[in-house]
């Protein structure tokens, strides 16, 4: 059979078998096992163990779990709260300063525990009710802190931006300084939305009635400034060739369990046990993903079927950025039914190489698909911010926090379009900081 003809069949079945409600993990392995059984024998099943295990069989690796402790031990802590609390502190005479002051404390959380969904639960829990109670619709509400939950795979440290280095075998750390300005982008473009949407409908008396003196502004700071000095000391000695990104991770994993304790008194065995259940349930979905996308990676390369569908796109003779919005498009439309982990590990390995025969940098590629697969949050039929924020506040319809969330997905799209005219925001740090990328 002709390896492109064998691709779409290979995607048809993978698409049935995941719609049938497996896991991305079993059925990315049942679907590698069955074409390599049928096209290629059954001796070609022997390799499948070394294979599941070689990709896991890495040092790096080890930042996953560590990182993912690290944001579960910010998660089950007060912080998310002290730092809504602080933020909105200094927002309050500022039109729609509520939801500025929401998405402020997202894009600070989401540094230190570089989850979405931890992100929307631990601000979302205050905001959502606050918000409401000032007289915010439902929609700005929820849809706010949705859309700024997303940022958590973007802002470093972000997991997923680790995991995109491990299948493209590319700089987890300037995958991370990569994330910065962009980061900050999105934040200033959701931020300068939510001032302008609220100064456009005239709701000034959204604004709070209070003042807080200095000194208010400042007794909660101490309750968070420690975790974002761990989170900074662990990005300079990630950056400052002090240590490897899964020692950095561990030690960062550690200082952030100790806070816990110390500023939190989380010290019951009962709080700590559900801090390490947690981080091994998310570790072991993601590295059972990794895996099991790895087998199926070595499937379509022992078919030829990688091969033939980088030749294939290489030959069409189109501008380098129709195929740029092709392949954005390709990934929207994955990100709509797949977690960012499943989509980086079934398609960067094989956009990769194309995206570099079109002279597309890498690192700023990395970027681009973060974000793309940040609309995926927040859209249905997946949508895990919709559902995580919807079980906060289960009286606001799914419908209300989509319709709140939608222009933000716009703001996405318009980060998207800046970063493909200024390539400079994303690659500017990292050549700064680590120097040209070879």
């Amino acid at each position: 059979m002709d390896p492109l003809t064998l691709g779409l069949l290979v995607a048809f079945l993978t698409i049935l078998i995941l719609f049938s409600g497996a896991s991305v993990a079993v059925g990315l392995l049942i679907v590698a096992a069955f074409f390599l059984l049928v096209f290629d024998g059954t001796r070609s099943l022997q390799m499948l163990p070394e294979v599941y295990f070689a990709d896991l069989n890495s040092f790096t690796v080890l930042s996953i779990p560590m990182f993912i402790i690290m944001g579960a031990s910010i998660a089950s802590t007060r912080a998310g709260a002290d730092l809504f609390e602080a933020i909105e502190r200094w927002m309050t005479r500022v039109p729609g300063g509520l939801v500025v002051s929401n998405l402020g404390a997202c894009a600070l959380f989401s540094a230190m525990s570089g989850s979405s969904p931890a992100t929307c639960a631990a601000i979302g829990k205050m905001g959502i009710p606050e918000m409401r109670k000032r007289g915010y619709s439902d929609e700005v509400a929820a849809g706010s802190i949705a859309a700024g939950g997303t940022l958590g795979i973007l802002i470093p440290p972000s997991v997923t931006m680790i995991v995109y280095g491990i299948a493209t075998e590319t700089s987890i750390g300037r995958l991370f300084l990569a994330g910065v300005v962009p980061g900050f982008l999105l934040v200033a473009l959701f931020m300068l939305w939510s001032i302008y949407s609220t100064w456009r409908s005239g709701a000034m008396h959204l604004l709070s009635p209070r003042r807080y003196s200095l000194r208010e502004r400042l007794e909660v700071l101490p309750r968070v400034i420690p975790f974002l000095i761990v989170i900074l000391g662990v990005l300079y000695a990630m950056y400052g060739g002090v240590a490897t990104p899964s020692e950095t991770a561990a030690v960062g994993a550690l200082l952030c369990l100790v806070m816990a304790i110390a500023i939190y008194r989380m010290w019951r065995a009962k709080d700590l046990w559900a801090i390490l259940r947690d981080s091994t349930r998310e570790s072991v979905m993601i590295l059972f993903i990794m895996a099991a996308a790895g087998v199926f990676a070595y499937m379509m390369s022992s078919l030829f079927i990688t091969q033939s569908i980088a030749e294939w796109i290489s030959q069409l003779e189109v501008n380098r950025w129709v195929l740029m919005a092709i392949i954005n498009v390709f990934l929207l439309v994955a990100g709509f039914f797949l977690p960012p982990v499943a989509v980086i590990l079934m398609t960067a390995p094989i956009l990769l190489p194309i995206l570099t025969a079109a002279q597309f940098d890498p690192y700023w590629f990395a970027v681009i698909l973060t974000i793309n697969l940040e609309v995926g949050l927040i859209t249905p039929p997946v949508g895990l911010n919709l559902y995580v924020i919807n079980s906060i506040a289960p009286d606001i319809s799914l419908k209300t926090i989509l319709r709140g969330s939608m222009p933000y997905v716009l703001c996405m799209f318009a980060a998207i379009l800046i970063l493909c005219f200024v390539p400079q925001i994303a690659t500017w740090l990292p050549d700064l900081i680590m120097g040209p990328a070879i």
